[in-house]
């Protein structure tokens, strides 16, 4: 089954078609990640993009039941130079192919994907439609530079209802735009008592929970998309700690007063370096977005860096400067190789206790 990718810029590409035989339409960004592309498939934050895969050979360990990041993919489309067609792993469920027939996701194999990258890198995100063969490409392509892309990723992943993932421990108020199950299985692995919430979740009905503690979630997309939930942060801040995580991370800039910006094409892989500038430690660590926080943007806000990009000097982290709250672009539930970033759960952790001693500490000092 022949397929053609057809990009924006005019470039096609010819290759073989996997997976749903349905055209797709989307956002055509690069992962440079060796491993992981269960996750990355089932990843939310890949909303409406259409995923290239840099390493050549994918799907050979299959598909397994443990590695999901979500229930439902909400990728639209897998673009790889070969998808392996007897994967070999014991775990493995189905391959790539199989799965990819479930869950109605297209995928085009045995095209150039470094030249696509490379396209990438130059020009930026750009979209495309991987389609059939028989498709007429310049109507494609007409049709391609005409259409209007959706803003509305993040409601399209967020959970519709709040329900609860018990614990003993600190009460924590996951806000899902977009959650990883990575996030909750950390916060699971140190007894917290979670409560995921919808996205559109108001600051009132946030602190009826009583939590002892505001996680802000990864998610697709960009976050000047979402201002009812800046409107939300700016309604809890100062009042319980926060933890926000990629997507929350930019939303938590833009609520104290920053700005954030597209990148060209983003960071998307499971191998990139940031410095924490507190320690000097260096992390290697999986990112996904395409969005970053504006640095001279937070020069007249109470937030100060906390962690850099080696790669290329973006904000990476942030802290504020007054209240017990702060936030990383990466993703520190993820384990590419490492778990370099594991720790930021723990300080989270330890920050909900500081400020738990502190407010009883306050207590027993009134005078009565």
């Amino acid at each position: 089954m022949k397929k053609q990718l057809i990009l924006a810029d005019g470039t096609i590409f010819i290759g073989e078609g996997f997976g749903s035989e349905t055209d797709t339409v989307g956002e055509v960004v690069f992962n440079t990640g060796m491993t992981g592309y269960q996750e990355i498939l089932s990843d939310p934050s890949y909303c409406g993009q259409i995923v290239t895969l840099t390493y050549p050979l994918i799907g050979n360990y299959g598909i397994n039941r443990d590695d999901f990041e979500s229930i439902t993919p909400a990728v639209r489309g897998f673009i790889v130079k070969e998808a392996a067609e007897f994967p070999s792993n014991w775990r493995s469920d189905f391959t790539l192919d199989e799965y990819f027939r479930m869950k109605k996701i297209s995928g085009i194999a045995g095209i150039d994907t470094r030249k696509l990258t490379r396209i990438i890198r130059q020009h930026g995100t750009l979209a495309g439609v991987i389609c059939s063969i028989e498709a007429d490409a310049q109507k494609v392509l007409e049709d391609l530079r005409k259409a209007t892309f959706p803003t509305d990723h993040v409601y399209q992943v967020s959970t519709k209802n709040p329900y609860p993932s018990p614990g003993r421990g600190k009460r924590v108020v996951l806000v899902d735009f977009g959650m990883k199950h990575g996030i909750l299985r950390e916060l699971n692995q140190r007894d917290c008592d979670v409560i995921v919430v919808p996205y559109n979740t108001t600051a009132e009905e946030i602190l009826l929970l009583r939590p002892d503690g505001i996680m802000l979630s990864n998610g697709p997309g960009d976050p000047k998309d979402v201002p009812e939930a800046v409107e939300v942060i700016k309604g809890v801040l100062g009042k319980i700690p926060f933890f926000g995580i990629c997507l929350g991370h930019q939303l938590f800039a833009l609520a104290c007063g920053g700005d954030t910006k597209k990148m060209k094409f983003g960071h998307r892989g499971s191998n990139h370096p940031v410095k924490d500038l507190a320690t000097g430690k260096i992390s290697i660590t999986s990112q996904n977005h395409g969005f970053t926080v504006d640095m001279d943007s937070i020069q007249n806000t109470r937030l100060e860096v906390s962690h850099i990009a080696l790669n290329d000097g973006t904000i990476e982290g942030l802290k504020h400067k007054d209240y017990p709250a702060f936030t990383v672009q990466y993703h520190p539930e993820a384990s590419p190789g490492p778990e370099d970033a594991n720790y930021l759960f723990d300080q989270f952790i330890q920050m909900m206790e500081t400020e738990k001693q502190e407010v009883v500490a306050a207590c027993q000092n009134v005078q009565i």
